[in-house]
C-alpha cells in the first residue's frame, strides 16, 4: 500500500502554523502527525497539500499497488489502523462526517468531491482530531501519553544519576546521549520523556506529561507544568505551562509562556511574558483565518500562537489569545495587537512591513548558526508567503 496524508479544511483553520508546513508536520504530543503514521504503518507517506509547498513536500503515486489517503488531521491508533488496513479500493472510512481515509486502488488523480461515490465505513476508532490550533495544546497530554508507550514499548531507558529526585521512574524514559543533573522529575502526573542528546540542567523542575526532544536543552533552573512539549534542537528556561514548541526554536531565558504553541526558529526574547487568562476569566477569542475575524475558542486558558521564523525583543508582552503570523518582529513597550499579520515590524506603537530581502537574510544566518542551509525551495515558500500576506498588513 502506498500512503498519502491529504488536507481537508483543518488546514485554514490551523493557519498560521500551516503556511510553511502541511498539516502532517505539526508536532504534538513527542511526535509528528506525520512521523506517528509512519510508525504505526511502518510505511513512508507522502504529502497532497498546497501548489507552493509541493515542491518541498511533494505527492507520491503508484500504478501496481493501492493509493490510500489519509486525513492528517487526525492522528492513529491502533483501532484505526486496522480500519484503514482494511479498505479495498473505492472505500472511504469516515468520522461522523468528516473523511478519515480513502483507498483509491491505482487511480493516481482525485478530487474530493468524487469520493461521494465510494463505499462508506464508519470508523469507530475515535481518533484524535486536531482542527484548530489550541488542539495542539489542550490535546497535548494525551498524544505525550500515546507517544510515550509507541515510542519506549520494549525498551529499556537510560538509567538516571543518583543527583536527581525522582517521582515515578517508570514513567520516565532517557534516550542515549541524554544528560540529567540535579534537576526534579515527578511523572506521578504523566510520563517523562528525554529525548537523544537532550540535556536537562540543574536546578530545573518538571511535572509531567512533558517530552524534550533530541538535541534540545532545558536551562538552569527551568520550571516546566506539563502537559508540555519541546520539539529538537530548541533551548527553553523561564516557566513553561502546557505549551508545545516544535522546534529549532528558543525560549532561553526567564518569562512565562502558558497554553501556546510555537513553531520552528523562533526567539522569544529575555523577560517576555504572555497571558493565558483574560481579567474577567472570559472566553478567550483568537484569530481565525479563514473566517477573518476573532472566533470564540470555548477557552478560558489561552494565550500565544507563534508561526515559524517569528521573534520578539526582550520584555515583550502578548494579550491572553495572541495570533504571530510567519516571519514578524516584535518589540517595544505596551501590549501589541492581539493578531500580528505575517512579516510584521513594530509593537504597539504600529507596524510597519519586513521586507523579503531582509527576512530571508535573517532566516539564512539562523539556518547557518543550525549547520543548516536556506534553499532555494524554501525562500520561494517565504517569498510566496510574502505575497499572499500582504492584505493582512493594510
Amino acid at each position: 500500500m502506498n500512503y498519502i496524508l491529504f488536507e481537508d479544511q483543518s488546514r485554514l483553520n490551523l493557519l498560521p502554523l500551516t503556511f510553511t508546513r502541511p498539516v502532517a508536520d505539526i508536532r504534538i504530543g513527542i511526535l509528528t502527525i506525520r512521523e506517528k503514521w509512519e510508525k504505526q504503518l511502518n510505511a513512508k507517506t507522502s504529502t497532497k497539500t498546497e501548489d507552493y509547498l509541493s515542491k518541498k513536500y511533494p505527492t507520491e503515486y503508484t500504478i501496481d499497488t493501492d493509493n490510500i489517503w489519509i486525513n492528517s488531521s487526525f492522528c492513529p491508533n491502533e483501532k484505526l489502523i486496522e480500519e484503514i488496513k482494511s479498505l479495498k479500493p473505492q472505500e472511504l472510512l469516515l468520522d461522523s462526517t468528516t473523511v478519515v481515509a480513502a483507498n483509491t486502488g491505482d487511480v493516481k488523480h482525485f478530487e474530493l468531491s468524487s469520493w461521494g461515490q465510494f463505499y462508506k465505513y464508519d470508523s469507530h476508532a475515535k481518533p484524535m482530531w486536531i482542527e484548530h490550533p489550541w488542539d495542539i495544546f489542550t490535546k497535548n497530554g494525551d498524544a505525550i501519553i500515546a507517544d510515550f508507550e509507541l515510542l519506549t514499548k520494549g525498551r529499556k531507558s537510560l538509567a538516571l544519576s543518583s543527583t536527581n529526585q525522582i517521582i515515578g521512574h517508570e514513567n520516565i524514559f532517557v534516550e542515549e546521549g541524554a544528560k540529567v543533573e540535579c534537576a526534579i522529575l515527578n511523572a506521578s502526573t504523566g510520563p517523562i520523556y528525554i529525548g537523544k542528546d537532550a540535556e536537562i540542567m540543574e536546578g530545573a523542575i518538571v511535572r509531567g506529561p512533558f517530552a524534550l526532544c533530541e538535541h534540545s536543552t532545558l536551562k538552569l533552573g527551568a520550571k516546566i507544568y506539563g502537559p508540555t512539549t519541546i520539539g529538537p534542537h530548541s533551548k527553553v528556561g523561564g516557566e513553561v505551562n502546557n505549551s508545545v514548541i516544535f522546534g529549532y526554536s528558543n525560549k532561553a531565558h526567564d518569562g512565562f509562556l502558558g497554553n501556546s504553541v510555537i513553531g520552528e526558529w523562533c526567539n522569544i526574547g529575555a523577560d517576555s511574558n504572555n497571558s493565558n487568562l483574560k481579567n474577567n476569566y472570559a472566553e478567550v477569542k483568537l484569530w481565525n483565518y479563514e473566517q477573518g475575524k476573532l472566533i470564540n475558542t470555548g477557552l478560558t486558558f489561552c494565550g500565544l500562537i507563534m508561526a515559524d521564523h517569528s521573534k520578539c525583543g526582550i520584555n515583550t508582552m502578548f494579550n491572553t489569545g495572541t495570533v504571530v503570523g510567519v516571519n514578524a518582529n516584535i518589540f517595544g513597550a505596551g501590549f501589541p495587537p492581539n493578531f500580528i499579520p505575517s512579516f510584521s515590524w513594530g509593537g504597539s506603537d504600529g507596524f510597519t512591513t519586513y521586507k523579503i530581502n531582509a527576512a530571508i537574510e535573517v532566516a539564512t544566518r539562523v539556518y547557518e548558526r543550525r549547520g543548516l542551509v536556506l534553499d532555494d525551495t524554501e525562500k520561494e515558500i517565504l517569498t510566496h508567503l510574502f505575497e499572499i500576506t500582504e492584505k493582512y498588513r493594510k
